[in-house]
């Protein structure tokens, strides 16, 4: 049976255990640590034995986040702008010096917030497995001792340390926050967008420290087409990937990456659904994000009219829609909006949640009702909602929004009458902006500038 590094994968379960590295200045530190092992640490260091372990398999795994995670990072920040940082309604609010630049979010194309938090949320649940199996190839590096034997693997632990607790925090409140589970007793909105600056810097450094023996590693020889039977260690490397004294392989590097990847195409078949109105009885994994049911009114809802404190009594035959712009007022009952041109556009409703659904709405476009009060051109109109609590009971619109052809006050959707849950008697929906934003329930409308 051949077992040299070309075809087997390294050297055998016999191989001696790797010379250890010397150490760097201040090497009398490092040296006193080794000296002083923690009871137990030896221990643990002989557990890890699986020969399929080493910089192969993790460079592979490193790749394939290393492409795939700035995606999420670059949504996740695309998102945050499309909140209206410059109208004071982006979550945090205030985040000091780490304000990135930002822009008037666009209306067109029409499904772009759609697809920016589509991906951000998809490929953050599709990335777990892949994850998860990193962080297992890497395991025994967080129980080696001493924990560093330079200033330079000193910042190389930090960078792990971070790197390991920033993935893991993002997803796991990122995960909870998808189910509307807010088991965490502080605001989602300012720890993942403080945690998303934590775990960016971390990978970044870690990427700018790995990266050259990321590269030697995938330039060296294949193991993905080793059977398990001819699977062995690879030879020692100066990082302690490899097992200190490796065991029988029960399974290939091969049937490791396979793993992964079946386990995120399963999460991406569960729940691209919620993005795809196609799929959408697919999405078993938010089953908040399935259809209620097939009328022209049983797409998802993110927050009911009983949820919200809207009675019947306030959306009835008294309710009214107040307009204003400066001392100019108007106000208009539902008939009064219904005699107005109407216009019909097919958008999305997008939500911070990854669930989006294309519906067909008619209404007057927000630009006609400006121009009612006399406001032609606003640079801003601020919409209130009869809801009087939560965070997105009101919302502002930047002057692009308001004029835009296909943003409407909708008063009908796919040819019938708002439902209470989706915003009658009047919602606000506008190209490419968030779903909280597209507010339900409208009392009154303010035009400026």
């Amino acid at each position: 049976m051949p077992t040299d590094a070309a075809t087997a994968g390294g050297g055998g379960s016999d191989a001696p255990p790797p010379r250890e590295p010397g150490y760097a200045a201040p090497a009398r530190l490092w040296r006193a640590l080794d000296r002083r092992r923690p009871p137990g640490v030896d221990a643990v260091e002989q557990a890890w034995r699986s020969p399929v372990r080493g910089p192969w398999l993790t460079s592979v795994l490193g790749a394939v986040l290393l492409v795939t995670l700035p995606l999420v990072i670059v949504t996740g920040l695309l998102d945050w702008i499309a909140y209206g940082p410059r109208l004071g309604q982006a979550f945090p609010r205030d985040v000091g010096w780490l304000h990135p630049p930002v822009f008037d979010w666009p209306t067109r194309p029409v499904w772009l917030f759609r697809l920016t938090q589509g991906l951000h949320v998809t490929l953050g649940i599709v990335l777990v497995p892949v994850v998860l199996t990193k962080l297992w190839s890497v395991v025994p590096k967080l129980f080696a001792w001493p924990p560093a034997r330079s200033l330079a693997q000193v910042l190389e632990r930090l960078s792990l340390l971070l790197l390991v607790g920033g993935i893991l925090f993002q997803s796991v409140t990122g995960l909870l926050n998808v189910q509307y589970a807010y088991l965490f007793g502080f605001d989602f909105y300012t720890a993942h967008w403080y945690g998303a600056w934590v775990f960016t810097v971390a990978l970044v450094v870690h990427v700018a420290i790995k990266l050259p023996r990321l590269v030697t590693a995938l330039r060296g020889p294949g193991f993905a087409r080793t059977p398990v039977a001819r699977t062995r260690a690879e030879p020692a490397d100066p990082d302690g990937l490899v097992a200190r004294r490796p065991g029988p392989a029960t399974v290939s590097r091969r049937g490791v990456l396979a793993l992964a990847g079946g386990g995120a195409l399963l999460l991406a078949a569960l729940t691209v659904g919620q993005s795809v109105d196609a799929l959408r009885r697919t999405a078993l994994l938010l089953p908040r994000s399935r259809r209620v049911d097939d009328g022209p009114t049983g797409f998802p809802v993110n927050r009911t009219a009983a949820a919200a404190g809207i009675t019947p009594d306030r959306t009835g035959a008294g309710w009214r829609l107040t307009l204003r712009a400066g001392a100019r007022t108007r106000t208009l009952d539902r008939a009064g909006l219904l005699a107005l041109p109407q216009h019909t556009a097919t958008l999305p409703i997008a939500c911070v949640e990854g669930w989006s659904t294309s519906q067909t709405w008619t209404g007057v476009r927000l630009r006609d009702l400006a121009a009612l009060v006399g406001a032609g051109a606003p640079a801003v109109a601020r919409v209130r909602s009869l809801e009087r609590g939560g965070q997105f009971n009101r919302a502002s619109l930047h002057g692009g929004q308001v004029t835009d052809p296909d943003a409407l006050l909708a008063l009908r959707v796919n040819g019938v009458d708002l439902s209470p849950d989706h915003g009658f008697p009047a919602r606000v929906v506008v190209p490419a902006l968030p779903g909280v934003h597209c507010t339900k329930w409208v009392e009154e409308i303010e035009f400026d500038g």
